[in-house]
């Protein structure tokens, strides 16, 4: 579990000591080596437990203005492989933490109580949220208190979600749990004939590790965390009606990168991505999304007779097949109506406007050594310095470039959803066409996007989100004013 030197590594940064991402990365290696554990015996047998739905969260109380929460921070143990009970760190007691489902322009003021032993935040990945309400990794809610975020929710429908986000504890917090789905709606995705209710299904997917104890094992950047899992639930089943289903994914990695298909073959409708609708559905046979990254995809069961399955697949690594090339099943075991449609066209995104500046992005990692450094722009994170100064208003261009021979990377922003304009010099595919807010790139590769900012003045970041890369300092700060 985390202990009390990450609560030194957190306190450290936060009281202003002279330790910037770059000087703490040797602390965390070593205590990452001391905490090492054995493989576990084996990997869990496949699709003989059920993939649980997540639990919606509901208001405590709802106002004329606003729907009020209260959410605690605390240790629960979680059945994560048969029969063994494991500790992980939850929202109110989940593993993963609950769905909550808000509506455009009506905000959401949620009460956190940090009743761990470390130091917490909480990230609303892809708000537009103002700057006391980001989850800033130095502004931490320390154990015993609590703090209130307020979620005006004045943007278009998106699958948000919320992770912790404190430096040099953000990716072992999440690892261990503390991590759930924020789904925002709006009249334009409310009035849409897609499925709905017991037939749209949030699914968070990510990878882990476990000891010869059966419990959840953390070292910095692992590349062993070779057991998927499918709402917690290593490699479940689940039953599905023959017919339409909208599955809401999320990547909740640290760092895996999944790319998806049926076994068969079959046809999977992506309708809409970070930001929400795609502005037409894009059939596909895969479905590729890095760390923090989100799909929302239409999978129709009636093209297969009741009393068949078929399986999700991951066709990408790290890790052996036998243990990452399968993710769930999906079991047909009933008839069902279906008034539910695909509309040809789903929303209509306003033109990009004419850019007002232009700035580039290098992401860089050290390959090789034993405390690789991670950087933008050639700079390890220090929350006392601006990187980016951004007029308020201004719509900006920005060329982002992973310059690793091997590390893979992702780019994400807070505050702002963006448009991706071009990938390695090519117009972005369909999946890629709508609104986005996390971004891979590959080795060597170049991503341009387009982003608007016009929603909140103040300090913001930007970063890798692949949470390891950031503890070692691939983030940095903008300034919009």
């Amino acid at each position: 579990m985390i202990t009390r030197r990450s609560a030194l590594s957190a306190t450290l940064a936060t009281t202003g000591v002279a330790l910037t991402g770059a000087g703490l990365t040797p602390l965390l290696a070593a205590r990452a080596r001391s905490q090492a554990a054995p493989a576990a015996p084996g990997t869990p047998e496949k699709f003989r437990r059920p993939m649980p739905l997540l639990p919606e969260k509901k208001p405590l109380a709802r106002t004329g203005r606003s729907d009020l929460y209260v959410m605690t921070m605390q240790p629960a143990r979680a059945e994560l492989l048969p029969g063994i009970p494991s500790d992980v760190l939850t929202y109110d007691g989940h593993f993963p933490g609950p769905v909550i489902r808000a509506r455009a322009h009506r905000p959401v003021v949620i009460r956190q109580r940090n009743r761990l032993t470390v130091p917490t935040t909480v990230h609303l990945h892809g708000a537009a949220v103002p700057p006391d309400s980001d989850g800033d990794p130095m502004d931490v809610i320390e154990p015993g208190t609590e703090r209130t975020y307020h979620y005006p929710n004045r943007q278009p429908h998106a699958p948000l979600w919320f992770h912790d986000h404190t430096h040099h504890l953000e990716a072992e917090n999440t690892y261990r749990g503390l991590s759930g789905s924020y789904l925002l709606t709006d009249p334009t995705e409310a009035a849409l004939p897609l499925p709905k209710g017991r037939y749209e299904v949030v699914i968070a997917l990510r990878d882990a590790r476990f000891d010869e104890q059966g419990q959840l094992a953390y070292a910095m950047g692992d590349r062993a965390r070779n057991t998927l899992l499918a709402n917690g639930v290593p490699y479940p089943y689940f039953q599905v009606a023959a017919r339409k289903y909208r599955l809401r994914l999320l990547n909740a990695s640290n760092q895996r990168r999944f790319e998806l298909r049926l076994a068969d073959g079959g046809p999977l409708v992506q309708i809409g991505s970070d930001g929400g609708l795609l502005t037409a559905p894009h059939t596909t046979d895969r479905i590729a999304l890095s760390a923090g990254e989100r799909a929302d995809v239409i999978v129709d069961f009636s093209r297969h007779p009741v009393g068949s399955s078929v399986v999700l697949t991951n066709t990408t690594g790290p890790g052996p097949a036998q243990d990452i090339g399968e993710v769930l099943r999906f079991d047909v075991v009933r008839t069902a109506h279906d008034p539910s449609r695909i509309p040809e066209r789903l929303r209509t995104l306003p033109p990009l406007p004419r850019p007002d500046t232009q700035r580039t992005v290098v992401l860089r990692m050290d390959e090789g050594g034993e405390h690789p450094g991670a950087y933008i722009d050639e700079k390890a994170y220090d929350p006392q310095r601006v990187d980016a100064h951004i007029k308020f208003g201004a719509s900006e261009i920005w060329t982002v470039t992973n310059a690793n021979a091997r590390a893979e990377h992702n780019f994400h922003l807070h505050l702002v959803q963006f448009r991706i304009l071009e990938r390695a010099g090519e117009p972005p595919q369909p999946a890629e066409s709508g609104l986005k807010d996390t971004v891979f790139l590959a080795p060597g590769e170049t991503v341009r996007l387009q982003a608007l900012f016009n929603t909140y003045r103040g300090r913001y970041l930007y970063h890798c989100h692949m949470f390891e890369h950031g503890v070692r300092g691939m983030m940095a700060t903008m300034q919009i004013r």
